[in-house]
């Protein structure tokens, strides 16, 4: 008996461990603690590219379907011809390189669809353990109890809860997206034992998303428990796709047991502020009291329809958003913020390049979608896929989770496994793969070391790298990846004199359509009126001081405006 057994646990175990390392690249994009230099996002995306090539090389990939290519396709071309004309190159080439790393992903995913439920079970794992860890560090975060395990997390004020990705939105739809997952290893496990492992699993999922006092995360767990209920009672009436009738197995839980999800949500999110050592904000406080005072999304929204309307049919360019928002005068009340996204993507679309790309970009989506008919769907792993592309999809409509790497990652994985070639045999070439791979960690390697480049101005001397300790700036200005930073920083850093006023005035109008925040206005105006611009300094002084009323008094009292200049 021994003898016979033992050549097949010695399978077994080569076959787990390759599955943890698989659903181990997965999770680890979540969970990447990497933050430094001037963008916060920057490292995580390295991070999810170094996971995706290695997805290429231990993922048997294929093609996924020709309308994938297509929809991604049309999103290159999108950008490349409606990007800002202010930046070059650094204005496009990252949208374009996320969406050919987005191609990349869906090979992966039409491999994991067409390598069966063994192999698409690495999702499903990956997000589990992202979402279950994740959800430990953000209850440590939310009791104040984390700072044994910093740098490996944050500390975010007590009652702040987002793991390692600092932004409670996004933590609430891993957490989405982690029950979707631990729901389909309910259905595809019949193990009792596993069952209950995931019943504790999902307890601890829940807790963590009352935490994160996400009105986007409820929205997504209503979703998520309809629509498990739904499928769990046509499980049970025995509905087969023919519409004939069965006796399929009973897979979900019972609809009841789902249903009774919501009120224990609420009753947890109504005990985890009772028990925090000191006042903190919980989710029913915030849903009685909302957003407070002008950030309201409604306000944004009719800001970003008021920008659509100066220019319906092109827009104001990729990565101009924030400089419309600035430089527009409204009629109605104003989002006081430096407004980079619509936090609706269909919007945000349409505002940079126009509705009729935004009709193009969604309406094709929404079409391959409805093709689909995911109504209709019966395979438990699609049912995932379709569950994770959903919780994305709803966040999508209300913040930007597709301009972070983890989030880009699984929706790649998501279109190849819901939309694999129709042809069984168009498995990708494994030397193709490879040289995918290669490509990517190569544009990864220059990528770092550009970025880590760049970031030595935003250090002081003494924590810089020893090549750049001195002429800092006149070595970072060879990156075109980074201009756009690069100029920030040389404009904050550069006090603005009679002789430089026009090169500085030049720089400046460049910068404010990268960041159009008090102390690049601050320099514009400076310039403006050293070149006896006195017209234009006025212009941009008063809507320095709609924009940014408070930062607008205390330079009018001669204080600071700098914050935390490099």
């Amino acid at each position: 008996m021994t003898s016979r057994a033992a050549p097949a646990e010695a399978a077994a175990l080569p076959s787990k461990a390759v599955g943890a390392v698989r659903a181990g690249l997965v999770a680890f994009p979540f969970l990447c603690p990497l933050v430094a230099g001037p963008s916060v996002q920057a490292w995580q995306l390295l991070a999810t590219w170094v996971c995706l090539a290695a997805m290429l090389l231990a993922i048997p990939c294929a093609v996924p379907a020709r309308g994938i290519w297509a929809w991604l396709g049309a999103g290159v071309a999108a950008v490349v011809l409606f990007s800002s004309p202010h930046a070059g190159a650094a204005a496009w080439l990252p949208a374009v390189a996320v969406l050919a790393a987005m191609a990349a992903a869906a090979c992966v995913g039409a491999g994991m669809a067409r390598g069966g439920p063994g192999t698409s079970g690495v999702l499903a794992v990956g997000v589990l353990v992202a979402g279950l860890v994740s959800a430990v560090l953000g209850l440590l975060q939310y009791y104040g109890l984390a700072e044994p395990l910093v740098p490996w997390t944050t500390t975010p004020a007590l009652g702040q809860a987002y793991g390692n990705l600092r932004q409670r939105n996004q933590f609430a739809t891993l957490i989405s997206m982690a029950l979707v997952a631990a729901l389909w290893i309910h259905a595809a496990q019949p193990s009792a034992r596993l069952r209950r492992w995931l019943v504790a699993a999902a307890l601890l999922l829940l807790v963590a998303a009352a935490a994160s006092t996400s009105r986007t995360g409820l929205l997504q767990l209503l979703s998520i428990v309809g629509v498990a209920a739904f499928i769990a009672r046509r499980e049970r009436r025995g509905v087969a796709p023919d519409g004939a009738t069965g006796t399929p197995p009973f897979s979900l839980p019972p609809p009841l047991v789902l249903l009774a999800i919501v009120p224990v949500y609420f009753a947890i999110a109504w005990l985890l502020p009772q028990l925090a050592a000191g006042e903190v904000e919980g989710m029913m406080q915030r849903l009685q009291e909302g957003a407070p005072g002008d950030h309201t999304r409604m306000i944004l929204w009719r800001n970003v329809l008021s920008l659509i309307a100066a220019h319906p049919l092109a827009g104001w360019g990729w990565g101009e958003l924030a400089f419309a928002h600035y430089s527009t005068l409204y009629d109605g009340p104003r989002f006081p913020e430096i407004l980079d996204n619509a936090h609706n993507l269909p919007l945000h679309l349409a505002v940079e390049m126009g509705i009729p790309v935004s009709v193009l970009v969604c309406g094709g989506f929404l079409w391959m979608v409805l093709a689909a008919k995911p109504w209709r769907e019966r395979d438990a792993v699609r049912l995932m896929a379709w569950g994770i592309l959903g919780a994305i999809a709803l966040h999508s409509l209300l913040e930007y989770p597709l301009w972070y790497g983890p989030f880009q990652l699984v929706f790649g994985l998501c279109l190849g496994m819901l939309w694999p070639a129709r042809r069984a045999g168009m498995a990708l070439p494994p030397v193709l793969s490879s040289i995918g791979a290669a490509v990517l960690m190569a544009v990864v390697g220059y990528a770092t070391w550009d970025y880590i480049r760049i970031s030595q101005i935003y250090l002081a001397r003494d924590e810089r790298l020893p090549a750049y300790e001195d002429g800092t700036l006149a070595k970072a200005r060879k990156s075109w990846l980074f201009a756009r930073q690069v100029d920030f920083a040389e404009l904050t850093l550069t006090a603005v004199t009679q002789d430089n006023a026009a090169a500085m005035h030049s720089l400046a109008e460049r910068t404010l359509h990268f960041s159009p925040e008090p102390r690049v206005i601050v320099k514009l105006i400076e310039s403006a009126e050293l070149m006896g611009r006195g017209e234009e300094a006025r212009e941009q002084a008063e809507r320095f001081r709609i924009a940014f009323p408070s930062e607008y008094e205390r330079w009018l009292k001669g204080l600071s405006v700098d914050g935390l200049a490099p």
